[in-house]
């Protein structure tokens, strides 16, 4: 069987080709697609492959993209660390939904099921995936380009993350700042409310990065922060209340 792994984490794509090799021989993978752009425009070729596993959160967006543009007719067995797109998974020729880091096991079963390509006994547990919020995961590190060389950022060494010029950045504790592919939007939903709060349509800020708070015109607050000078850190008036519960809690 003709397998393709999407998937941007190169370590993440090793391994689980490794744990194929292993679980199932008879599977051979052709190619692996880090983006969304890469697997619509391989996909629309309409190539014969037997099971597709896919990453939901991608370089450059969700992966439930590549579905919506492209149709499959073959299987999909999404791998994640995130549980709260279950439903979704199931809607688009999902048959399983595996938590990263990936058991042997667990995709052994996976396998089986893929073999059989039968969704629907599926959608009970995956209905309960979906709602169990106590096992909810949020991002903790973002993977980085700087040239030729990847390196890792914990996100507990990022103090903000901002837009300028269509663009993104974050902006770690020594003060250098990064640019990622991921926009606020997207963002907003895979940190942790806890630690990360979203001030306006540009800025995402830790509490770490709240030490340096004014009041500002119009009854909003100004936030200043080292490594960020050449723009004006405000948080819009319809968030100062709630930003003010958040620093609270």
């Amino acid at each position: 069987m003709k397998v393709i792994i999407i998937e941007d984490e190169q370590r993440a794509a090793n391994h689980l080709a490794r744990l194929l090799s292993k679980v199932a021989p008879e599977m051979e993978v052709i190619s692996i697609f880090e983006t969304v752009r890469d697997a619509v425009a391989w996909l629309k070729g309409d190539p014969e492959i037997g099971l597709i596993f896919s990453d939901i959160q991608l370089a450059d967006g969700i992966s439930f993209e590549i579905f919506k543009q492209v149709k499959v007719s073959c299987p999909i067995i999404f791998t994640t660390a995130w549980n709260q797109y279950a439903i979704e998974a199931f809607n688009t020729n999902g048959i399983d939904y595996l938590l990263k880091p990936i058991e042997e096991n667990r995709l052994q079963k996976a396998i089986e099921k893929a073999r059989q390509f039968s969704p629907i006994p599926m959608l009970e547990k995956i209905l309960a995936m979906a709602g169990n919020k106590a096992v909810k995961n949020y991002k903790s590190r973002f993977l980085i380009k700087i040239g030729e060389k990847i390196k890792t950022i914990p996100i507990e060494e990022i103090l903000a993350f901002y837009s300028l010029e269509k663009a993104s950045y974050l902006l770690t504790i020594s003060k250098r700042y990064y640019s990622i592919d991921f926009p606020l939007d997207h963002l907003e939903q895979i940190l942790d409310p806890d630690k990360f709060f979203r001030i306006s349509r540009k800025f995402i800020v830790s509490l770490e990065a709240c030490s340096n708070i004014t009041a500002w015109s119009n009854s909003r607050l100004k936030l200043r922060i080292e490594g960020i000078e050449d723009q004006e850190i405000i948080v819009a008036r319809e968030r100062v209340q709630e930003f003010r519960n958040w620093l609270d809690k």
